[in-house]
Formats: C-alpha cells, structure tokens, sequence
C-alpha cells in the first residue's frame, strides 16, 4: 500500500471551548472510520499535531493532545509542526519517503489554514490527495460560516490543476482505500 492517511490538528483545544471547530464530535467520528479503513488497506495513519512554544496548543498541555474520542492504533505515526504547512520544518516528506508513500488522504482541522496549506504544499510535492469532503472543519470566521468555509474549499482545492497532480473530494461513506 502506498497510501498515507494525514489526520491534521485535531487535537482537544481545537474541540472544545468557544472557539471549537464546527460539529467536532461528528467529524471526529467520520475520521476515526476514515482511519479504520486506512488501517484495513494497509494504508499508514500519521497524526499532525500541531504546536506552540508557550500558550494555546503548547506541547504538553491538555489543549496540544490528540482530541477525547479519536482513534490511535499503535501502529499510527506522528507529526509534530508550528506551522499550517505540515511538511515544512517537520520530517513528514522524510516519513513517506521511506514508506514509499505515493498518495495521501487528508483530513483534520482548520480547513482553510492547515487542510488547506498541507493540501497544496502535497500537491506541489507531486502527491495526489483525496480530501475527505466531510472530514474537515473549521471554525469559521466573521465572513463565512463553517459550512462555507468547508464548501468553499472542497471545490477550490478540487479545481487546482497547475501542480500537476489533482485533488478529489470524497464523502467518508464513499471512500475507498486500495481498491
């Protein structure tokens, strides 16, 4: 299998709180069978963690761990980061590369700041992403509600072309993985 499974921040205080990432405890659950299914591919699942030196999201703390509900198998790798870019300054190109990771499926919090940035910064990589159309969210912000934002980039980021590889909206329900 040469597929990777990026399940991006979401951890406890992006979950709670006033400021918790729209419907979170239903994309928790879509994620963890998104990740059941890329466990039972043989796909890899790497959780993105992101981090802060001091403050909200500070490595350690209650808010910077994975969030209460989500799924991890010991077999799941992990990603540190303090940046929306998943690949920059963290050794998750190194990870695939020596998995021979092909492809990856993207899921995870925020839409339009980390999902958004790993997804282009992989396409540029010249990684195919599939991005789990209902496994994403956001808080949303004074313009856009959650569920513009979400919409918004599932067709946005489906449109990009220039890279060369493309992205492929697809709902958890109608995922497939290796088949």
């Amino acid at each position: 299998m040469n597929t990777a499974l990026l399940v991006i921040d979401v951890q406890q205080g992006l979950c709670e709180g006033e400021h918790a990432a729209f419907e979170s405890p239903q994309v928790i659950d879509r994620i963890n069978r998104v990740s059941d299914k890329a466990r039972a591919a043989g796909a890899f699942v790497i959780f993105v963690q992101h981090e802060s030196g001091s403050g909200y999201l500070e490595h350690g703390t209650p808010a910077w761990q994975l969030a209460d509900g989500l799924t991890v198998a010991p077999t799941d790798l992990r990603v540190r980061k303090t940046s929306a870019d998943s690949f920059h300054k963290t050794d998750l190109q190194d990870v695939l590369k020596a998995h021979d990771v092909e492809d990856l499926i993207v899921c995870g919090m925020h839409t339009e700041f980390c999902v958004d940035t790993t997804t282009r910064r992989a396409l540029a990589l010249g990684y195919p992403v599939v991005l789990v159309s209902d496994a994403h969210t956001t808080e949303g912000n004074a313009g856009l509600t959650p569920q513009q934002v979400i919409r918004h980039h599932n067709d946005t980021l489906t449109n990009i072309s220039s890279f060369g590889p493309r992205v492929t909206a697809v709902s958890t329900d109608d995922l497939r993985i290796g088949t």
